[in-house]
């Protein structure tokens, strides 16, 4: 269990200023709190608005958590949880989850019962999906590495079948190659008006964020990298109404365990730093300003002077 202490000060010095752009989304009076700590490896946050619930994933653990706004309590949620990672919520408020072991992405419907949506393209098993995103015209978009079937720890080691990609399911279940080619694709967001997606590349060297123009909706074009991380690892990301994208981080150095955020034209501008690496993070709270932060062992929020992009 990591050691944290929350800053008796404010502002609180562990929200950085980068750029004075960033300085308008940090709000004076908010400071970093710690919810819940004691798992192994926290994931995929995800924000349930109806019932003022978080849900996440403790990938090890295989374990999903719920921590509830109102009574501060945290309870589980799904065990086991298939060594669950990213989650997501689509328009009609069903939760779209990764799974490792079962190498598959399921939607849990509002009566409970599980729904797969994508195991295998062309027959073959897919790897281990990783991350999520629900699009507005309600197609899944999903990440394929192959961390949960590299050993026995987040799932259970296996061959890949099939290379890392990028997936795209329709409303009608069919699915589809959007991107391939990535070394390793782990998170995913898009833009606030859907024509770019962003999707990290977690094993190239350095770590990039990269962006392709979404054409029609449905095919991406125009691969280019957004960010390019240095010595730092992005992993999980959401884009706020502004077009800035809150990303988690981490190497295990200060400075670089938290979370960075950049502009939409790929600046650094702020940061948040925790005392543990954060794989991934959401928006929530009433109103979409309370950033959720699923770092390592345990999971924190910051109230923001923004807002969250995507259905809550």
């Amino acid at each position: 269990m990591t050691d944290f202490t929350p800053s008796p000060r404010y502002p609180d010095p562990s929200v950085v200023a980068i750029d004075p752009s960033f300085e308008k989304y940090r709000l004076g009076l908010a400071k970093v709190e710690r919810l819940a700590t004691g798992m192994r490896w926290c994931e995929g946050p995800v924000w349930l608005g109806d019932t003022r619930t978080l849900v996440w994933s403790d990938v090890p653990g295989n374990c999903m958590y719920k921590w509830d706004e109102e009574t501060g309590a945290t309870s589980i949620f799904r065990k086991p949880s298939n060594n669950s990672n990213g989650n997501t919520r689509d328009r009609q408020g069903r939760i779209v989850t990764c799974e490792h072991l079962t190498r598959r992405v399921t939607r849990t419907e509002i009566d409970g019962h599980i729904t797969v949506l994508a195991d295998s393209f062309q027959g073959k098993r897919l790897n281990s999906p990783n991350d999520v995103v629900v699009k507005s015209d309600g197609s899944v978009w999903f990440t394929d590495p192959f961390f949960g079937i590299g050993g026995f720890y987040e799932g259970e080691k296996a061959l890949a079948e099939l290379p890392y990609n990028v997936y795209r399911v329709d409303a009608d279940g069919s699915i589809s190659v959007a991107a391939d080619g990535i070394n390793q694709p782990n998170g995913l967001a898009f833009s606030p008006d859907e024509s770019i997606l962003y999707i990290v590349e977690c094993r190239s060297n350095p770590r990039t964020l990269l962006a392709y123009d979404v054409v029609g909706g449905r095919t991406l074009a125009n691969r280019r990298v957004a960010i390019d991380a240095g010595p730092g690892t992005p992993d999980g990301f959401r884009v706020d109404i502004d077009g800035n994208l809150w990303c988690g981080w981490g190497m295990g150095v200060a400075g670089l365990d938290g979370v960075h955020v950049f502009n939409p034209q790929g600046k650094l501008i702020g940061r948040i730093d925790l005392p543990e690496r954060c794989a991934n993070l959401c928006f929530g709270g009433v109103h979409r300003n309370r950033l959720f932060m699923a770092a390592s062992t345990s999971v924190y929020s910051l109230f923001v002077n923004t807002q969250g992009m995507g259905y809550v």
